[in-house]
């Protein structure tokens, strides 16, 4: 303690002056005389801005005792700094020996470190040796699995497990043995295809027992099919349900067939389209039969438009039935109805025959062809996806469409409906049918066509003067044909029909001309154009060009009626007054009509009601001639006005209002 206080002595008595001594400052001055003082007055002007060469100028300071003050400023600072040095020798001896403990520290460390490194590399080159050793583990691995799963597929595919034998040879043809057969197929597949396979030694083995169960599976799946087969041709069997919940269920037999077995699938085959075939034909004409038993007859070759009148006549040859409205024959009626039902299911012939209904044979027709094609269509079908060929569809429905043929041509050869015919080519347009109609109703349109042109008008001809019935037939006939030319606008229809009406009308004006007076033979023209106009109209359909034109003769022949009414009950003279007459020759015209128009306009009105059997054209037709009849008047009593002296007959004069108020009367009943 004494030691350090007598050190901490020494140092405060330390004093730096002593040793530095004074700094001479003086040394230089004679040289500084010297120098030159060219560059001072530029430096003063440089440093004029300086704060401190100011203030020092300012102060009157001289430098010389300014730098001597500076000089000891930084002497006094540099002895501080060395007295601080000093202060912390101990702080950096200290500062030392840690940077020294720190150093031998580290290069423990180095050591230490050096050595991980080289254990980390000796490592490193054993880690790689294991990665090589575990990607050439991989490898094999890979390889290994990779035989593993061809041997094992192959194994799998071409040995034939005991199971398989038994389900083959003794099981039952179900769902099981279907799967086997699949399996089985995979096989044969395996072996044919595969050129590994032919050359392995395990397929000497194997193959004769794979053909063998070939075999057993070929003859087992054809005796099965075929007692299937032979099940369609029982009584009362439901074909589509049968083919549908059986056959379809075990349809992989015949695809196993037809890749292992093509000799036994085409007998397979041939037997299907046999049986089929036979099956199908022997139902439609089963069903042909009973249809034939509820036919309704029609007309025959005699029910033409221009044959006089008969009792007898059919549709068909084949039907028995006689028709109880003769109507039928050339009206169309309800037998429209058949083109709204076409999509209705098949007639059942024991149904309607037990309810003892008949029907027109388009009737018969459309259930006949809706059977055909809702036939056609599943069986069809059922091929397809059966038998996987299209073409087994034309090779089965051979011999149905052939009986349906043979049927229908017989039924065509003896037809003469014209409107059944019609409605057929209707239905089987609708159907998308091809069959032949056209020709067989041209056939029998010119039948009725001849008639009219051929007809005997002496035997036809009949002593009235209302509608004849070869006129009703005709108008029913025409109505009935535009009625289903509507829809399709055929031409050639349209231009028969105007033939057909030329042909009647030639015939009206004969059968007009065997009454003995005009007036009979007007009368008789304008009953017969009225109906045809009626019942055109009321068919609901617009009778076209034979409308416009019966419309257009009835309205001239009205005319003509009208002007031989007015002559038959009052004077000719009434209508053909002139400006030239004389009061002698008007006066006889004026008086008789004074004397008279009432009761021949009650006589016209009569003759109206007796000849014309439709009562509203009658009263137009009276109407037109009382119109008439006033015109024709009026320029009687203009004449009789402009006559000299024709005044004195203005007390036989009817008044226009006299004249207008009875035929006011007649009005009312119209």
């Amino acid at each position: 303690m004494e030691a350090a206080e007598a050190h901490d002595g020494q140092r405060e008595r330390f004093d730096l002056g002593l040793l530095v001594g004074d700094l001479a400052l003086d040394e230089d001055v004679a040289s500084d005389e010297d120098e030159s003082l060219e560059g001072l007055r530029q430096e003063l002007e440089d440093c004029k801005d300086d704060e401190e060469v100011a203030n020092i100028l300012a102060n009157g300071i001289k430098l010389r005792d300014y730098t001597k003050g500076v000089e000891n400023n930084i002497r006094q600072i540099e002895l501080d700094s060395i007295q601080d040095y000093i202060g912390e020798s101990e702080n950096l001896v200290s500062l030392h020996d840690q940077i020294c403990d720190c150093d031998n520290i580290l290069s423990q460390m180095e050591t230490l470190l050096t050595g991980f490194q080289t254990e980390i590399g000796s490592i490193s080159s054993e880690i790689k040796v294991l990665q090589e050793k575990s990607m050439d583990m991989g490898l094999k691995l890979k390889n290994r699995k990779a035989a593993e799963s061809k041997l094992s597929k192959f194994v799998e595919d071409i040995i034939v497990p005991p199971r398989m034998i038994d389900i083959i040879v003794d099981g039952e043809v179900n769902d099981e043995y279907m799967k086997t057969l699949e399996t089985l197929s995979r096989k044969i597949k395996f072996i044919e295809a595969d050129a590994m396979v032919k050359s392995s030694k395990a397929l000497k083995d194997v193959q004769p027992e794979v053909e063998r169960l070939r075999q057993k599976a070929v003859s087992k799946i054809f005796e099965f099919v075929i007692q299937k087969f032979y099940a369609l041709r029982k009584p009362k069997t439901n074909i589509q349900i049968l083919q549908q919940s059986v056959l379809l269920k075990y349809k992989y037999t015949i695809v196993f067939l037809k890749e292992h077995a093509k000799e036994i699938y085409a007998e397979v085959r041939a037997a299907y389209i046999d049986t089929m075939n036979k099956v199908l034909s022997a139902h439609f004409r089963a069903y042909i039969q009973a249809l034939e038993k509820l036919q309704l007859d029609i007309a025959t070759s005699t029910d033409l438009l221009g044959v006089e009148t008969r009792s007898t006549g059919f549709l068909f040859s084949i039907g028995k039935e006689p028709l109880k409205s003769r109507s039928s024959v050339f009206a169309l009626g309800e037998r429209i109805n058949i083109l709204k039902e076409i999509d209705q299911p098949a007639l059942i012939p024991h149904i309607a025959e037990a309810k003892s209904q008949k029907y027109p044979y388009e009737v018969l027709f459309r259930s006949l062809q809706k059977l055909l094609i809702d036939t056609a269509t599943s069986e069809y079908l059922f091929s397809d996806d059966f038998f996987g060929e299209e073409s087994l569809f034309n090779d089965i429905f051979a011999g149905p469409i052939q009986v349906v043929d043979e049927h229908f041509n017989a039924v065509l050869l003896n037809c003469y409906d014209a409107i059944g015919i019609m409605l057929m080519i209707r239905i089987i347009h609708q159907h998308q049918v091809n069959l032949s109609l056209w020709p067989r109703f041209k056939m029998v349109f010119d039948l009725h066509l001849n008639s009219l042109r051929n007809a005997n008008v002496r035997t036809l001809w009949e002593d009235d003067v209302h509608p004849h019935y070869v006129i009703r037939r005709y108008a029913e006939f025409t109505a009935s044909l535009v009625h289903l030319n509507v829809e399709y606008g055929d031409g050639q229809l349209d231009l028969n029909l105007e033939r057909l009406r030329m042909a009647v009308e030639d015939l009206l004006v004969k059968l007009a001309k065997m009454f003995p007076k005009q007036k009979l033979q007007t009368v008789f023209l304008i009953n017969n154009y009225d109906l045809t106009i009626s019942i055109l109209k009321e068919a609901g359909t617009d009778g076209g060009k034979a409308q416009l034109h019966f419309e257009e003769v009835l309205k001239s022949n009205i005319a003509i009626y009208v002007e031989e009414l007015l002559l038959e009950h009052f004077t000719e003279d009434t209508a053909t007054s002139s400006d030239k007459a004389s009061v002698s020759d008007v006066e006889p015209l004026v008086k008789d009509f004074a004397g008279r128009w009432k009761a021949a306009i009650e006589l016209m009105h009569k003759d109206v009601i007796t000849s014309f059997s439709n009562f509203l054209c009658g009263m137009e037709i009276l109407k037109a001639a009382l119109t008439q009849l006033l015109l024709y008047y009026t320029r009687l009593t203009e004449c009789v006005k402009r006559i000299n002296g024709g005044s004195a007959l203005n007390k036989d004069l009817i008044s226009i209002s006299s004249i207008l108020y009875e035929i006011k009367k007649y009005s009312r009943t119209f």
